[in-house]
C-alpha cells in the first residue's frame, strides 16, 4: 500500500474547501480548519474579492455562516459595493448566515494611546461575540490593521495583530482570511512583517505583464503549512457575481515579471 504526504494532511486535519473554482484543486482539498490564512498584494489586486469569494462559498456550498470585520470601510461603502459587484449580502444576514463587524473609524488612534495587546484582546471578544450570535465557521479581516505612516506605529501593530490573530484561533476556532496591504512596486510579502509568519498560507495577489503587452491577473500560493502543497503560480479572473476564480498554471511568458516571487 503506498503512501504520500498528502494522505497524512487528511489524516489528520480537518481540511475546509474554500469553495474557490480551482483553488480546493490547487490546495489538495483546501484549508486546514481554524486556521488564519493571508491574502496579501498591492491595491486592486483583487483581495476582498478573493476573500469575500471563500465567505459566500461556505455560506451558499457549504452552509457555513460566516463574519466579515471591515476595518477600512463603513457598513454601508461595504454593502453597496458589493450590490455593484452583483452580490446582495443583506438576505443572508437577515437569515442569521453573515454579519458584517466594523470597527471604530480611528481604531489606528485607539491602538496608540491605548496597550495594543488591550485593544487587541477587545478586538478578539467583539469578534467571538458576533461569530456566537451566527455560529461562524469563516471570518475574514479586512484588512488585518488600518494602514499606517508613522514608524513607530509598526511596531506597535505588530503586537496587535500578533495578539489578534493568536487569539481568534484560540477563542474562536473558525477558519479565517486576513488581507493586507503592500506598497505598488514593493517585494515585501506583508506590510508590518509579521502577517505572513503568523499564516498557515500565504497568497501573493497581483497582476502580470507579458512580453506582448498583455496582462493577467495571478494567484501564487507561496505557502501551505503542513500540506505538501509546493509554491506555485496560477492565472487568476474577477468574475462578476462570482468572485475570485483560479484557472491554470500561469505561462511561462508571464514569469521573468515574476522573478521576485518565483520560488
Amino acid at each position: 500500500m503506498s503512501y504520500n504526504a498528502q494522505q497524512g494532511v487528511n489524516l489528520y486535519y480537518d481540511l475546509v474547501p474554500t469553495g474557490i473554482p480551482g483553488l480546493d484543486e490547487a490546495l489538495n482539498g483546501g484549508f486546514i480548519r481554524g486556521r488564519t490564512y493571508l491574502v496579501t498584494g498591492e491595491t486592486g489586486v483583487g483581495k476582498t474579492l478573493m476573500a469575500l469569494s471563500f465567505i459566500l462559498n461556505g455560506i451558499m456550498r457549504y452552509g457555513e455562516p460566516a463574519i466579515y470585520v471591515s476595518v477600512d470601510e463603513t457598513y454601508e461603502q461595504f454593502i453597496n459595493g458589493t450590490k455593484r459587484f452583483g452580490w446582495d449580502l443583506e438576505p443572508l444576514m437577515q437569515q442569521g448566515y453573515f454579519q458584517i463587524l466594523v470597527p471604530e473609524m480611528d481604531l489606528i488612534e485607539t491602538i496608540r494611546e491605548k496597550d495594543p495587546v488591550t485593544v487587541a484582546k477587545s478586538m478578539v471578544q467583539a469578534i467571538t461575540d458576533y461569530a456566537a450570535s451566527v455560529e461562524a465557521q469563516r471570518i475574514v479581516i479586512d484588512p488585518i490593521a488600518p494602514l499606517v505612516t508613522l514608524d513607530k506605529d509598526v511596531q506597535v501593530l505588530r503586537e496587535y495583530i500578533r495578539t489578534l490573530v493568536m487569539g481568534i484561533e484560540r477563542d474562536v476556532g473558525a477558519t479565517t482570511i486576513i488581507t493586507t496591504e503592500v506598497p505598488t512596486g514593493s517585494q515585501a510579502i506583508s506590510r508590518y512583517g509579521v502577517e505572513e509568519f503568523l499564516a498557515a498560507g500565504v497568497f501573493v495577489l497581483g497582476i502580470a505583464k507579458s512580453n506582448d503587452g498583455s496582462f493577467k491577473r495571478y494567484l501564487f500560493i507561496r505557502k501551505m503549512r503542513w500540506q505538501g502543497v509546493q509554491p506555485t503560480i496560477y492565472e487568476m479572473e474577477i468574475q462578476p457575481k462570482v468572485g475570485v476564480v483560479v484557472k491554470d498554471k500561469l505561462n511561462n511568458l508571464y514569469l521573468p515579471y515574476l522573478s521576485s516571487y518565483t520560488p
